[in-house]
């Protein structure tokens, strides 16, 4: 009993110290497992921390992107009204610039016909003037030839050309009104040159008397077998038609007075 008892306390004694390094051990292991679990809680926040802050920037990423993309909806949406209102615009000023070009059309083809209804009064004019008394029938017809030209030709505005073929008809309207007497050479039927007092009464009768008082005649208008008008001279008149004539020629000559006087010629037309 006496041997046994210390081998049994050395038996206890060793299981003891077996306990103790086995309770060492596991209270280390405990301890790294500890702090395992620490650097893992560690990363955890750590990662949770970063996957908040990415939540949190994906989240303004996409509230900015929304807000960036209705702003940029918003921004097409003026463009496409602007576009549409200019569209608008556009079509207004295409359609102004068609009704511009229209009245220009317009204006243009009443300027035409303008144009050749001046000619054609200008042009009847001058054949008037052609056909009719031979008074200082080259000045008349040159203005309203060169007028005629002009209108032709297109070198003549068409207002132009209205103020100047106004102004030849006054002329011509002051002509066949007006009485005039003039002191020139004249060729008689027979070719004799002789001078006269011609009188002109409007665009009706030319008649003259020589400078002796012994001649007298009577302009008269002739039409060939063509259509041509020519003025030839009547001087066989009678007596009462060489003193009608002679008495027209002193009342303008202011020889006597103002008078009534009848004159029983009239421009005829022979054949």
């Amino acid at each position: 009993m006496k041997n046994l008892f210390p081998i049994l306390f050395l038996s206890v004694f060793a299981f003891a110290n077996d306990f103790e390094q086995q309770k060492a051990a596991l209270l280390a292991e405990k301890s790294g497992i500890e702090g395992d679990i620490k650097k893992i809680n560690a990363q955890i926040t750590q990662t949770d921390s970063v996957a908040k802050a990415e939540k949190k920037f994906f989240a303004g990423q996409q509230a900015r992107q929304k807000a960036d993309l209705e702003r940029r909806q918003g921004e097409i949406e003026q463009l496409n009204q602007k576009l549409s209102e200019l569209s608008a615009d556009m079509k207004k000023e295409k359609a102004s610039i068609a009704n511009s070009q229209i009245r220009v059309e317009n204006i243009n083809s009443t300027r035409k016909a303008l144009a050749a209804q001046l000619l054609a009064h200008c042009r009847k004019l001058e054949n008037s003037i052609k056909t009719g008394l031979p008074w200082d029938t080259e000045i008349r017809l040159e203005r309203t030839s060169v007028l005629c030209q002009d209108l032709e030709n297109g070198t003549a505005t068409e207002e132009e050309g209205f103020a100047r073929l106004r102004a030849i008809y006054t002329e011509e309207i002051r002509f066949g009104d007006e009485v005039q007497i003039s002191s020139r050479a004249i060729t008689r039927s027979n070719g004799e040159i002789v001078n006269a007092n011609v009188l002109r009464i409007g665009n009706q009768w030319i008649v003259y008397q020589d400078a002796a008082g012994l001649l007298y005649g009577v302009l008269n208008r002739k039409v060939d077998k063509d259509g041509k008008y020519e003025y030839v001279w009547k001087e066989n008149l009678s007596f009462e038609e060489r003193q009608a004539v002679k008495t027209a020629i002193d009342v303008k000559l202011s020889r006597k007075p103002p008078q009534m006087v009848i004159l029983p010629l009239s421009l005829s037309v022979n054949y």
